[in-house]
């Protein structure tokens, strides 16, 4: 097993530095299966994805910019070039006529390596910001071709900058249309060129696009129609922290010392208080920890809402709630290595076990900084 600064040892400060292939490929075994796996040769005739990497990479440190970054940037950047397809090994799709697909990979991708990194102790800011970046690497090419969500390149621009480094988001959608035989090379260099200068005419290229209040970008992210330069209105309401992260990360541990004089809903303790186990009539449980959650933003109190909370899909349920009330949210991420969290949750009085916490791991999907008002990224060891 790598750890964190074997894996940093591996990238290279600039082009003149030669990658040490056979090092990233023993350092992400899942690499292996991109020797082998096909891709559509349309859009990329060099062949394999195991190639299209190398090809990506190569580029990447030809980029003149990458020698300027900092020692952090170009782990991030270098790292998310090597995994950016590590998962399009899972997703391919090939159709009766021989087309190759590999949808969802880039998402897919962002989850694969999270584990990777989170299993070599990748610190979990540096770690998300890979993250990020494969989940999104794609996004420049297209940002000004009509969006399948209905959006507006200004709205696409201004979401991205708050949750990666938009300078190393056009840096790697660069190296990965450069590396890789296909038709249109220039058209889509020159789509990344635009949307880089919409970066830089919104204020973004290097740090979230400023609004004018947390309310104002909250709501802006979830559809409202405002400009991020007029604050929106705020009526007073709950202040709620939401705490975020698989079983036995210590949430009730950092509750307690952080805010134990506030009310606390959990779905932990409506089980209890039901006489249910883990995954038993999980309804009944959210319908009583709901309720509560309900009376205390009725009564524009301030609570925790304590639960796992591990997918965007699960949070923003609760987020909503909160919102609908008028609350202020701020999610707290808790995780531990993984020997840490089974360690613990072989010591905790429940009915979850290891195996099954292990179980949870495809559906982690760590906040982002959209989904709030507010967001804290901690590691509890």
């Amino acid at each position: 097993m790598w750890g964190w600064k074997q894996i940093a040892g591996l990238v290279p400060h600039s082009a003149r530095d030669n990658v040490d292939w056979a090092a990233c490929l023993d350092a992400f075994p899942q690499l292996e299966l991109a020797k082998t796996t096909p891709q559509d040769p349309v859009y990329h005739a060099e062949g394999d994805v195991w190639t299209h990497t190398q090809m990506v990479v190569g580029e990447l440190l030809q980029d003149s910019d990458y020698a300027l970054l900092s020692n952090e940037e170009r782990e991030t950047l270098f790292l998310s070039a090597l995994l950016h397809d590590v998962a399009k090994c899972s997703t391919t799709q090939i159709a009766e006529d021989g087309r190759i697909a590999q949808p969802g990979h880039s998402r897919r991708g962002a989850m694969d390596a999270r584990l990777m990194l989170w299993a070599a102790g990748v610190p979990v800011a540096q770690r998300e910001a890979i993250c990020r970046l494969i989940a999104v690497h794609q996004v420049p090419f297209f940002a000004f071709a009509d969006s399948r969500r209905g959006v507006s390149p200004e709205f696409i621009v201004r979401e991205l900058s708050w949750q990666v480094d938009l300078q190393l988001l056009v840096q790697l959608a660069r190296a990965d249309i450069r590396g890789r035989i296909c038709p249109d090379v220039g058209n889509v260099l020159v789509n990344i060129d635009l949307f880089q200068e919409l970066a830089r005419e919104e204020g973004c290229l290097r740090t979230p696009r400023k609004f004018a209040s947390a309310e104002t970008a909250v709501r802006y992210f979830r559809g409202a129609e405002l400009h991020p330069d007029y604050a929106l209105h705020e009526e007073p309401g709950s202040r709620v922290i939401i705490m975020c992260g698989l079983p036995a990360s210590g949430k009730n541990t950092w509750v307690a010392q952080h805010h134990g004089d506030l009310p606390v809903v959990s779905f932990d303790d409506a089980r209890t208080e039901l006489g249910l186990k883990h995954g038993d009539n999980e309804g009944a449980a959210a319908h009583r920890a709901v309720d509560k959650a309900k009376s205390l933003l009725r009564a524009k109190a301030p609570f925790v809402w304590n639960a796992t909370h591990l997918s965007k899909q699960m949070r923003s349920k609760s987020v909503d709630l909160c919102l609908a009330y008028g609350a202020q949210v701020e999610l707290v991420h808790l995780e531990a290595s993984k020997p840490t969290l089974l360690a613990r949750n072989s010591k905790r009085d429940t009915t979850l076990s290891n195996a099954a916490l292990l179980g949870m791991l495809h559906k982690w999907e760590v906040p982002l900084p959209t989904e709030a008002h507010g967001l804290q990224l901690l590691c509890n060891e």
